[in-house]
């Protein structure tokens, strides 16, 4: 009773802060997690593993239905899901059955099959969200400049106000964001539109300081331009639309794997760390914008799901996918007692970084952060 109440009372938040949106946020991150326990459920039914349980969301169960040996389940608290495999139980790390049908029985490898398909399966459902947008249009900045920097490469080559690059050193520019990555601080030929006739400019860029993604200043080279904040749709189809999907999923995955990466080292500050708050507030206000921005914001997210899965602490599938490699190489499962202490330290230390982050959330979302 006690999560139905948690989960009525976040949704009257919800629907007061956001409106319907949050609703489509709730269902979002629902058909995240769905994916990724889905990918683990099919890949362990074609080993002949039962699976015991599949749930979206935890806590208190509000309906189950039994088909094939299996109780699917829809829980209170809509932030989570699992799959529970015969043989495996994260709450029981001791727990085992060697059952035909048993998880326990397989080979080393089968178990990190099953265990790689549920973030293999949210990197799949990013891929094919980009493959849509590619379709719909995606939103970017076009790339016509809007303001020149005084004493910059531009401004002595003559770039204008409302100029539209065109090309980089023949590489063809169709939106804002692919300036940046074709110049380089060599002598380069710009072809621009001006009222409707191509000229063609050259100039070399300049070294300057400019902010990245992550809110660093960096220094790289610049023209010395900025967009007049015109937006454009961005269509991929056909074979192209797989091209750019797979771009968009990897180019995904590297910016999750360096802001962890800057996290760890210290470039990014611990403040920073959000958590299911902080997605809830970005993917309801990206409901608000369009479709495109909200389907942008869900494959990152799906991706984050699948990289995050894939770290090797124990309780999260890298941890389990790392005892399985351990046993492939010294030929003998990980010693019990330590099995048991590792996932009970994975399990306090996700809790506390969950705590963590939902604390942060708090105070960035009330302001008091700022």
């Amino acid at each position: 009773m006690k999560g139905i109440l948690f989960t009525l009372a976040l949704l009257c938040l919800g629907l007061y802060a956001y409106s319907f949106y949050f609703l489509v946020t709730v269902l979002a991150i629902s058909f995240l997690i769905f994916f990724h326990e889905l990918g683990h459920f099919l890949a362990a039914r074609s080993l002949g593993v039962k699976v015991n349980t599949f749930s979206i969301g935890f806590g208190e169960k509000i309906y189950t239905k039994n088909v094939g040996g299996t109780d699917y389940c829809l829980s209170a608290i809509p932030l989570g899901g699992y799959v529970q495999l015969k043989g495996q139980d994260d709450t029981d790390p001791k727990a085992k059955n060697y059952d035909s049908d048993s998880y326990n029985v397989l080979s080393p490898l089968k178990r990190i099959y099953i265990l790689f398909a549920g973030p293999f399966f949210n990197f799949i459902l990013a891929f094919f969200i980009y493959i849509l947008l590619g379709f719909i249009g995606i939103e970017k900045r076009a790339p016509i400049v809007g303001y020149i920097v005084e004493g910059s490469a531009a401004a002595s080559a003559g770039i204008a106000i409302n100029d539209k690059i065109l090309a980089i050193n023949g590489v063809k520019i169709t939106e804002w964001d692919e300036i940046s990555k074709n110049v380089k601080l060599e002598p380069s030929t710009i072809l621009i539109d001006r009222n409707g006739s191509s000229l063609t400019i050259n100039l070399t860029p300049k070294i300057g300081e400019t902010i990245n993604i992550f809110n660093e200043k960096i220094q790289q080279p610049l023209i010395g331009i900025r967009s007049n904040g015109e937006v454009i749709k961005i269509y991929h189809t056909g074979l192209e639309s797989l091209k750019f999907a797979f771009g968009e999923t990897i180019e995904a995955s590297k910016l999750i794997y360096k802001s962890i990466e800057k996290l760890i080292i210290g470039d990014i500050s611990p403040k920073e760390v959000g958590g299911i708050l902080q997605i809830a507030d970005v993917t309801s206000k990206a409901a608000k914008i369009s479709l495109s921005v909200l389907l942008t914001i869900v494959a990152l997210i799906s991706v984050n799901l699948g990289v995050l899965n894939l770290f090797p602490i124990p309780a999260l599938d890298g941890g389990h996918i790392l005892f399985n490699i351990y046993e492939l190489i010294f030929r003998c499962e990980v010693n019990e007692r330590v099995l048991v202490v590792l996932t009970y330290c994975g399990w306090a230390f996700l809790l506390c970084l969950m705590a963590f982050a939902t604390f942060n959330d708090v105070m960035r979302l009330s302001g008091a952060g700022q």
